[in-house]
């Protein structure tokens, strides 16, 4: 039987790379035949018929609803017990699951690019080159976690169409218009006729709320760009790497899944970005998910020895049972690689042989895994810990302290200042690769020679315990009263979110295992550094101020209704809340825990060396969802 056989996009050239780069979607947007051609294509797919293979639709339902096979894979679920679509998410399988997705769909993009671009009538090598060098861009939330607006608000976009002339066109980019609404879908999905981010209501006429979007992704700007710095610099297992189950492998870290998943969870609010059921219908998700594989690719440069290791299937898929163990060998179904067999996560290693790269692999030599991790670490110390030095120093930096004449500050916030919501935190400037550059703003912190401490609080929560998604917000200060002030409040430094499937009826599973714990971290040092006034980071010091300071809040993405039978949505049975905030006595299985790690930048090493974490259970304990140990 022919099947649609995924080789990923092909032909064109970047110089220096093995394949044409993904770019950045900020980039991209300003690459005038590129960006025309990308606008076309995804009309094309989103325009085609919902029954059609490779349409947008089709596509986007790989991901969950609405529960099919695709193109003869699994023609019914290998076990009732599973979460029904595909997507391998809490297990090990979920980076390299969405690589061959996002080849899927970079493919059929590239198609209809050129066949897009055959049609032009001028500049016609310009625009078969565009075609052949279009790629899926990524939008590189570490850095920026506001996309332009061409991604988020603008409803029109200039492009340049086939006889050289500029036309508006309506934005594929920031919604999908179902035609029509899977009957499959619950509310408020049923009555919403396009993909929603921030919904106004829950009925047929609700809009974006694009204000409340960007309000919420810049309130995370600080936390998320330390995830990520801290997951690429100390993460080094598979296991801890790979998904948001519990076990960081001692590093105080979090997951690439955990930290997507906060990403979902904000970009959607209330809309289908924050549900895995019907999150791939949102164009968004690609742009997200291209970072997550650009993610992977960084962190493999950085650990070129470890690729994926054996683990359980947790919820499993549509075609994996619950009951499974899945490794490098294990079939990434749907995506074919030939007509009778998958891609396999041993195959997907090295993005150069599926037909696309990253510009931070330009010009390095591939075969030198040495060279590359070498290279990348600068990169990452660059992109994500602050110009010319790293995360560890810029920390340090933050002390209301002056800094010693040896190292050029940046200007410091008064004793007991707050920072205005958002702010960048102030930087040290030392050169790259210097011995111990950070040597006297770590004294001047309070701390011992080339050590600082790094502090941490680790979340632990049942991933069903409300229902649907949501969100664990911590704060240093008063928590407002009112929850639509949380985000904004300057006390809020970071949270851990849940993205969770809110069709229960689809995974009898997740019903089954109730009390499934899902892990995460939120890094304190520059909310302490910010808002504290202390001028040390040491544990006597610190202790005391986040046993009094530090508050958490559990908060829902949305109202969802359900029976008290039903276990994922028992929450709403019994909470009787305004859909927002979740009283702490109702949500028995969070767990917030304190870890200090102390920190070295050794001679010679590029990134902060850790110590062994100590647990300060003693912050946190006899609070509700604090610590359970004494």
């Amino acid at each position: 039987m022919s099947r649609f056989v995924i080789t990923g996009a092909v032909g064109g050239s970047t110089a220096g790379a093995l394949a044409p780069n993904r770019l950045e979607i900020n980039d991209f947007v300003k690459i005038e035949d590129q960006f025309s051609l990308y606008v076309q294509a995804l009309q094309a797919i989103s325009t085609e018929s919902q029954n059609d293979l490779t349409s947008f639709f089709q596509i986007g339902g790989i991901h969950g609803l609405p529960y099919v096979a695709w193109d003869g894979s699994g023609q019914k679920p290998v076990s009732t017990e599973g979460w029904e679509g595909y997507c391998t998410h809490g297990s090990v399988l979920f980076p390299t699951w969405h690589r061959p997705y996002m080849m899927l769909y970079e493919q059929v993009l590239q198609s209809h690019a050129k066949d897009i671009a055959a049609k032009y009538t001028v500049d016609k090598d310009r625009w078969s080159k565009a075609a052949a060098n279009l790629r899926q861009p990524y939008w590189d939330w570490a850095s920026n976690t506001i996309p332009p607006p061409e991604v988020i608000s603008l409803q029109q976009v200039t492009i340049t169409t086939f006889n050289g002339s500029k036309v508006k066109v309506d934005n594929p980019l920031v919604r999908y218009k179902f035609h029509p609404i899977d009957p499959s879908f619950p509310q408020p999905y049923s009555n919403w006729p396009t993909t929603l981010r921030h919904a106004t209501s829950n009925n047929a006429n609700a809009k974006d709320n694009v204000a409340e979007l960007k309000s919420t992704l810049a309130s995370v700007q600080s936390d998320v760009t330390s995830k990520i710095y801290n997951l690429l610099t100390r993460v080094h297992t598979w296991p801890a790497f790979s998904n948001h189950t519990p076990g960081d492998g001692g590093s105080s870290s979090n997951s690439l899944e955990a930290i997507h998943d906060g990403i979902h969870v904000d970009v959607g609010g209330n809309g289908q970005m924050s549900d895995p059921s019907v999150a791939g219908f949102d164009p968004i998700f690609f742009l997200h998910h291209a970072n997550v594989d650009r993610m992977l690719s960084l962190w493999a440069a950085l650990n070129p020895n470890v690729w994926v290791t054996s683990g359980p299937a947790e919820d499993g898929t549509w075609t994996i049972p619950p009951t499974a163990t899945i490794d490098k060998s294990t079939s990434l179904t749907p995506f074919w690689d030939k007509p009778t067999g998958y891609w396999a996560s041993s195959a997907v290693e090295m993005t150069g042989k599926l037909g696309y790269t990253y510009p931070e692999f330009n010009g390095l030599d591939m075969g030198n895994p040495a060279a590359v991790k070498t290279a990348i670490s600068q990169i990452v110390n660059k992109l994500y810990g602050g110009p010319s030095t790293n995360r560890f120093v810029s920390l340090a930096a933050q002390a209301p302290t002056q800094a010693a004449p040896a190292v050029q500050a940046g200007q410091q916030p008064k004793a007991g200042a707050q920072a205005p919501a958002g702010a960048a935190p102030a930087q040290l400037v030392v050169q790259a690769g210097a011995s111990n550059p950070q040597t006297a703003s770590v004294q001047s912190f309070g701390s011992s020679a080339n050590v600082i401490w790094e502090w941490t609080a680790r979340i632990h929560i049942e991933q069903y315990a409300i229902g649907g998604s949501f969100s664990v917000l911590l704060f240093l200060g008063s928590v407002p009263s009112n929850p639509a002030e949380w985000r904004t409040s300057p006390n809020f430094v970071g949270a851990h979110h849940a993205f969770v499937n809110s069709v229960p009826a689809h995974c009898a599973n997740c019903r089954r295992q109730g009390g499934l714990v899902v892990e995460g971290f939120v890094h304190l040092n520059e909310g302490i550094a910010r808002l504290s006034g202390l001028d040390s980071l040491e544990p006597d010091v610190v202790k005391p101020y986040l046993a009094k300071e530090l508050h958490w809040v559990v908060q829902k993405v949305r109202f969802s209704r359900g029976s008290r039978g039903d276990v994922l949505t028992w929450a709403t049975a019994f909470f009787k809340v305004d859909g927002t905030s979740v009283p702490l006595a109702n949500v028995q299985s969070l767990e917030v825990t304190v870890i200090a790690t102390p920190l070295s930048l050794e001679p010679g090493e590029v990134f902060p060396v850790p110590g062994d974490a100590v647990h300060h259970h003693d912050v946190t304990h006899g609070r509700q969802g604090g610590s359970r140990h004494a």
